[in-house]
């Protein structure tokens, strides 16, 4: 006999001691991004098969324990339902991205189709796991933001917020990340000082091109950093 279909509330009850983390908003994100896709009741309330909490747990885990970001955890999921064993969550040990590997903006864009998020505060916080004195720190900080206009955070905001939690366990704070933001602006402002020299009428400062060389600035930052590393 199948199990019977559980509540959000039930789901959430049942995870809450391995991922103490989890909440509705963290739930109901993970849906959002198409991670996992419970029935709906008549009533519109979400109703989770065991396969369903099976599948949230995976999820949970590859980011808890393995810091897997969401598009690889998808891939690991697309080969699950194919009937495929997933690769091991280990990750491999980081190697610098040689420049001949860095790819067109035009073949990625859409970071090509990353779809935006729209979180509150409050979601931001719950997705995230971030204490909310930290997140008024690094606000205090300017290193995190709502997008301009709105009372609403980006990803970019939560992939900072994400960061910035794990950070914390090594004595980086919203201080230190402040210094990596101001790090940030004045490779920006180099990237953007060098097209447009390199620009001319023909061939005017466009997004693909300042995309194309931010990205092998990042690569060189990461080498560099690799570099430093090894010595």
């Amino acid at each position: 006999m199948a199990s019977p279909l559980q509540s959000i509330g039930q789901v959430l009850k049942a995870l809450q001691e391995d991922f103490p983390d989890i909440s509705i908003s963290k739930i109901r994100f993970l849906e959002a991004e198409g991670l996992i896709s419970p029935e709906r009741a008549p009533s519109g309330y979400r109703r989770y098969s065991r396969g369903d909490i099976e599948r949230l747990a995976y999820v949970l885990r590859a980011q808890k324990n393995h810091y897997l970001p969401l598009k690889v955890i998808r891939e690991h999921l697309a080969l699950i339902d194919q009937g495929a064993e997933p690769p091991s969550m280990e990750p491999p040990s980081p190697q610098p991205l040689a420049v001949t590997e860095v790819p067109h903006p035009s073949e990625v864009d859409g970071a090509a189709a990353r779809r935006a998020i729209r979180l509150s505060r409050r979601e931001l916080l719950d997705v995230s796991g971030l204490p909310e004195a930290t997140l008024v720190e690094l606000e205090r900080q300017l290193v995190i933001r709502p997008r301009r206009g709105t009372a609403f955070y980006g990803r970019e905001a939560l992939t900072i917020a994400v960061v910035a939690r794990k950070l914390t366990s090594y004595g980086i704070d919203a201080r230190h990340l402040r210094a990596i933001k101001m790090a940030a602006e004045r490779e920006v402002g180099l990237v953007e000082q060098a097209v447009a020299a390199s620009s001319s009428r023909r061939q005017p400062v466009s997004r693909e091109r300042t995309s194309e060389v931010m990205q092998l600035v990042m690569h060189a930052h990461a080498a560099l950093m690799q570099s430093v590393l090894d010595r």
